[in-house]
């Protein structure tokens, strides 16, 4: 309910007034009951030993506590209360905002316009459209405050095209289709591409390429950290879960995707407390009321999901192993366009697969295709910077757009003179443009630049051996022998065996080894 007298902030103080015989009721907020001069509020300031500061504080959060209610719903049922249960209904209409926001059986639902339905069309940019959008935001406004909706990206093409895991996500796609227990979770190491298997699947619900089910299906990626951050007070977070659980239930169409799901089990947890975010959607996947698709790596599924086998029982995993080299090869040959355009550089196919091969070689402790697309990138901003030329061309655009302004001002002015001097001077900078887009257009990401990206990461040698190398290799027995004396058959040894890993002379994932045997202090 709003202050009676400011109409901004919530008011925490009731006041019974009669007039005309009947009994009505006034609320005020802190501020506002100062300024009346009220007897109870200089009795709480004496007792509580609080500053003015203070309330105005506690004013202030109230009012953001508050700010997901639709406090104006609350002030006319209040004012159409009867005089003899006002007080009561105060009191139930704050134990409510205070336990659950947007509990259903508080008596308050929502309005006609966002529980209406709507529907989404891709007729183009009429108004039509753009008052239905407006209308959807309304009606699943925690949604859309708390999540991203991964179908409506994908209609509008801001999702990247996914290569591949056609077999995942007709698995993921079967198991929404089933009549319980249709909550999929996708398990796979970190980088393999289970987030993507939930855009595919958006991707799929936007080009009605799907059962006859899921074709109206919205997918909403929900942030829990968005959901947890600024609950200050016990019930806020419980408040926010409770509102995003009915406006799935009562759409009827929210596919809630859930990444690094595990987090679930202690999100929103307080000290000592039960009730954190997979307590509170259990019951409502029991009853199959929402459906979620969660993603965690198996070692947190293992550590959180296994053990409580009440929240095991509700999902149904769905393995996403890591693609072979031949997959991830095609995967990164897919999406190299993306990278093209933004680095401004063009991609072979030799390049790609050079990429794929060393990063599964030499980077170890992390997983394809996400770190062959990672070495891709970096490459392709080094080939970026190295290419000075789009400095100078975009220098050059802006002079060019200047000399246009200059010579129609000097038109305008009847300066022909001038406008021809300044038209001689366009045409001059538009063929140097002309030669530098061709040169900066031929900028190709190179072996070179991969294996630089490579060594950079993990330290290990894999350019081309330069000719300070090949000094350094060719005398290495030298620059031993400077330290060790004697132990010639040994150095020799090492040093040939270190020229032969250097230049390339060895099997492929075949180290060599060495053992000193001897005497101690040899």
């Amino acid at each position: 309910m709003l202050c009676s007298v400011c109409k901004k902030n919530v008011a925490v103080i009731y006041v019974n007034r009669i007039i005309e015989g009947k009994m009505q009721t006034m609320g005020l907020c802190i501020p506002c009951a100062k300024k009346q001069g009220l007897a109870p509020m200089d009795q709480l300031m004496k007792q509580s030993g609080m500053k003015p500061e203070d309330f105005e504080n506690i004013n202030n959060q109230l009012t953001e506590i508050m700010g997901d209610m639709d406090l104006e719903k609350l002030s006319q049922n209040i004012d159409t209360e009867d005089s003899d249960g006002s007080m009561n209904s105060i009191m139930n209409l704050m134990n409510s905002a205070f336990s659950g926001l947007t509990n259903s059986n508080s008596g308050f639902q929502p309005s006609e316009e966002e529980s209406g339905e709507s529907e989404f069309t891709n007729e183009g940019a009429g108004s039509g459209t753009k008052v239905k959008e407006k209308v959807k935001r309304k009606k699943l406004k925690y949604l859309d405050t708390y999540g991203t909706n991964l179908t409506e990206q994908a209609r509008y093409g801001d999702i990247d095209r996914i290569i591949g895991r056609e077999r995942e996500i007709d698995r993921v796609i079967q198991i929404l289709n089933r009549r319980s227990k249709n909550n999929p979770i996708l398990i796979g190491e970190p980088g393999v591409g289970k987030t993507a298997i939930a855009e595919g699947l958006a991707v799929r619900i936007a080009e009605r390429n799907v059962p006859l089910k899921l074709f109206n299906t919205e997918i909403y990626l929900l942030d829990l950290t968005a959901v947890v951050a600024g609950t200050q007070f016990r019930g806020q977070f419980e408040s926010r879960m409770k509102a995003i659980i009915d406006e799935a239930k009562k759409a009827g169409n929210i596919i809630i995707v859930i990444d690094e799901v595990h987090n679930i089990v202690g999100a929103g947890e307080a000290e000592g407390g039960a009730m954190n975010a997979a307590n509170i959607l259990k019951p409502a996947l029991a009853r199959g009321e929402i459906q979620v698709i969660g993603a965690t790596t198996l070692d947190e599924y293992r550590k959180h999901i296994e053990k409580d086998a009440a929240l095991e029982r509700r999902f149904q995993p769905v393995i996403v192993d890591e693609p072979s080299i031949e997959d991830s090869i095609e995967i990164v040959k897919g999406i190299k366009d993306y990278y093209e355009i933004y680095h401004n550089v063009k991609i072979s196919d030799d390049v790609i697969k050079q990429a794929v091969l060393m990063s599964e070689r030499y980077i170890t402790d992390r997983f394809l295709p996400d770190k062959a697309i990672d070495v891709i990138d970096e490459a392709g901003s080094r080939a970026n910077l190295k290419n000075s030329g789009l400095v100078e061309l975009e220098a050059l655009k802006s002079e060019l757009q200047a000399i246009r302004d200059e010579k129609e001002e000097a038109a305008e002015n009847d300066d022909y003179e001038r406008a021809a001097e300044l038209k001689v001077n366009e045409l001059r900078i538009e063929s140097k443009i002309k030669v530098l887009s061709k040169e900066c257009e031929n900028v190709h990401l190179t072996t070179e630049d991969i294996a630089y990206v490579i060594e950079a990461w993990t330290k290990i040698p894999v350019q081309r051996i330069n000719e300070a190398e090949a000094e350094k290799l060719i005398h290495l027995e030298e620059r031993l022998h400077k330290r060790v004396i004697g132990q010639h058959p040994a150095v020799t040894s090492l040093a040939r065996a270190i020229r032969r890993n250097r230049s390339g002379f060895k099997k492929k994932k075949k180290p060599s080894s060495f053992i000193f045997v001897g005497p101690t202090g040899v």
